[in-house]
């Protein structure tokens, strides 16, 4: 089992940056891939980022590449999102998985455990 906590979220205005972290408990956290993913208003949850156990290779969606990038403290057992220049359309509940498999990361099945969301708010 593996607890995520997500963090940071929170308003900002358009062209802002924030940092989103998540805290993982439980098992080993670089047994894990994590990844980032958001669910804006009346849609549905989207694949935003993701990083493999050590950091090594990391994957983007088209809307988060050159603005977003993805990291993670193995000693602190933290996965981090940094988001620059943000867009209202970035408006979402943001989440951390964990993911024990190979494979696919932009694909949310891939992933066993999820945080329970931290929101965040973009405004124009």
């Amino acid at each position: 089992q593996v607890q995520l906590v997500e963090s940071g979220g929170r308003l900002v205005q358009a062209g802002d940056s924030l940092r989103l972290s998540c805290a993982a408990s439980g098992r080993t956290f670089n047994n894990y891939n994590m990844g980032w993913f958001r669910r804006a208003p009346g849609k549905e949850r989207e694949f935003v980022a993701a990083v493999t156990r050590f950091g090594s290779t990391t994957y983007y969606a088209t809307s988060a590449k050159g603005r977003f990038t993805i990291s993670r403290d193995n000693a602190k057992n933290t996965v981090y999102l940094q988001m620059n220049s943000l867009k209202p359309e970035d408006t979402a509940v943001y989440y951390c998985a964990a993911s024990n498999k190979e494979g696919d990361l932009k694909w949310g099945l891939a992933y066993a455990y999820w945080g329970q969301g931290t929101q965040v708010t973009v405004s124009s």
